[in-house]
């Protein structure tokens, strides 16, 4: 039983090493779609804004959402890093409170007021696949 468990284990290290390695995008690759992020809107107005800030600037005790400074913040992160943060402490008053489809659409809704370009599929709400989008602060040069 234990050798096999072995021989089961070294087949899939075996197997996920000779997988070809995952093409690396950033948030400027167009990860959200313009739909998602107009029903985030509404979504940032009713658990966000009283915090954050209307236009995502920021409060005496919350962080704003838009701008360089926020870019720079999450800088080197991945776009899963950013939704998990959102996921388990947001909104202050009640954390976890809100479905992953929510705080996907919020997400949304916050790269669409740092002016990133929208594409054809929507944020998803899996940490796992989020992971894999990097946050770049400055838009990266065409080659």
């Amino acid at each position: 039983m234990i050798r096999l468990r072995i021989l089961a284990i070294v087949a899939l290290c075996s197997w996920l090493g000779a997988q070809p390695a995952q093409t690396s995008r950033s948030i400027w690759d167009g990860i959200y779609t313009d739909e998602q992020a107009k029903r985030g809107r509404p979504l940032y107005d009713q658990h966000c804004a009283s915090c954050h800030g209307a236009s995502l600037e920021g409060g005496e005790s919350a962080p704003a959402l838009a701008g360089g400074e926020f870019l720079s913040g999450w800088d080197g992160l991945t776009v899963g890093d950013l939704f998990e943060r959102i996921r388990t402490t947001m909104p202050q008053s009640k954390p976890r409170s809100l479905s992953r489809e929510v705080n996907a659409d919020i997400l949304a809704f916050i790269f669409s007021a740092n002016q990133l370009p929208t594409g054809k599929t929507e944020l998803p709400n899996a940490t796992e696949v989020l992971k894999e989008i990097r946050i770049q602060a400055n838009r990266p040069e065409k080659k």
